[in-house]
């Protein structure tokens, strides 16, 4: 059954699409007619398309992965970046732009498969799927990996220049010491911000109850005239340079400031956090699905997944890849995991969290 225009839009929101897009969005679903014959799931296997056309977040793979893959494959690839998943979307509902892979993060999974803006993957082929973590395949973004492959995983927390503070901070509650007042940052993200300050005061980073998230926006507001500001990609430079001494950030992220300074480190609080996964997905329109599927292919061998996490410091949702990292970044075990949370669908409270986030980045 097609959903509803409201249902639809509003699961765009929910998942950080502005309204514009979801609905643009909504637009392109309701236009779709039989799909023309490059969008059936035709077989994957066979002789492979001379190009293949890949929308990736920047700082994403490894320097070689792509120049290697086209060697062997003879298959010769037009690599872009983008730095929101918003903008990736955009230019799926602007006709795609010819791409064959995208790399959607796990929420967003759901809504682009419910507006038939991907088509299913052809497990006959993908002969390494057996390598990739049941953590991420099983996840809630796409059960079994039906429309999606996990590609990489990370997680929100704190990283501070050791040499800068007089302790590790170990809480959320170090965004609260008046001491570190302007060495300080949070992300530019509603969810990520109150969903901090939810698990300071040992509540999920999906409530929908109305007293902790009215909560959660009085101790945002509090600590903000301690913050410099709220950033999320100029993070790494303010840290490797020594303008901020901590700040709430993605662990590969840190990883990558580590290699710069390696004065930086990275911290779980204690109160728990974020886990969230990236994927990599077939556009519906996709011009080259067997070199899209050879791609994804080539991903899932352990060298190519660990050469990737090891230059991009997330981890590699390839389980086979972690003893072959110089550095293996390993999921979390099942103390870790307790504390961590995937972010969820908000429902009817998504209007109340976002007039919240107003409210704090106004105050």
């Amino acid at each position: 059954m097609n959903p509803s225009r409201r249902n639809f839009i509003a699961t765009g929101l929910r998942s950080g699409l502005s309204l514009a897009t979801a609905s643009a969005l909504w637009a392109c679903v309701t236009r779709r007619a039989a799909p023309p014959v490059n969008e059936r799931a035709l077989p994957a296997g066979g002789p492979l398309e001379k190009q293949l056309r890949i929308f990736n977040w920047s700082d994403y793979i490894a320097a070689d992965t792509i120049a290697r893959f086209e060697r062997e494959s003879g298959v010769a690839v037009t690599y872009d970046t983008y730095e929101s998943n918003e903008e990736m979307v955009a230019k799926l509902v602007a006709g795609g732009d010819g791409y064959d892979i995208v790399s959607p993060t796990g929420y967003l999974v759901p809504v682009l498969v419910q507006g038939g803006m991907l088509q299913p993957l052809d497990h006959g082929v993908l002969d390494r799927w057996g390598n990739l973590l049941p953590l991420f395949v099983n996840a809630s973004a796409d059960p079994g990996g039906r429309y999606a492959m996990p590609y990489q995983w990370g997680t929100t927390g704190i990283a501070f220049r050791r040499d800068l503070v007089s302790r590790p901070p170990s809480s959320w509650a170090v965004f609260a010491d008046a001491a570190l007042r302007d060495k300080l940052t949070m992300l530019d993200d509603g969810r990520e911000v109150l969903g901090a300050m939810l698990r300071w005061r040992g509540h999920s980073v999906n409530t929908v109850d109305r007293a902790e998230l009215f909560a959660a926006r009085r101790d945002a507001l509090s600590i903000k005239p301690n913050l410099r500001a709220y950033l999320s990609a100029t993070v790494k430079g303010q840290l490797i340079s020594g303008d901020i001494s901590v700040a709430q950030l993605w662990s590969g992220d840190t990883r990558q400031a580590q290699v710069e300074n390696p004065a930086i480190e990275f911290t779980i609080p204690a109160e728990g956090s974020l886990l969230f996964a990236d994927y990599l997905a077939i556009p519906r329109a996709a011009p080259n699905r067997r070199a899209a599927h050879a791609f994804l292919n080539y991903v899932l061998r352990p060298p190519v997944a660990a050469e990737i996490a090891e230059q991009t410091g997330y981890g590699p949702a390839n389980a086979a890849a972690i003893g072959l990292m110089r550095h293996p970044v390993e999921p979390p075990d099942a103390a870790l995991l307790a504390r961590l949370e995937f972010q969820r669908d908000l429902g009817a409270a998504t209007d109340l969290w976002d007039r919240l986030w107003t409210e704090v980045k106004a105050g």
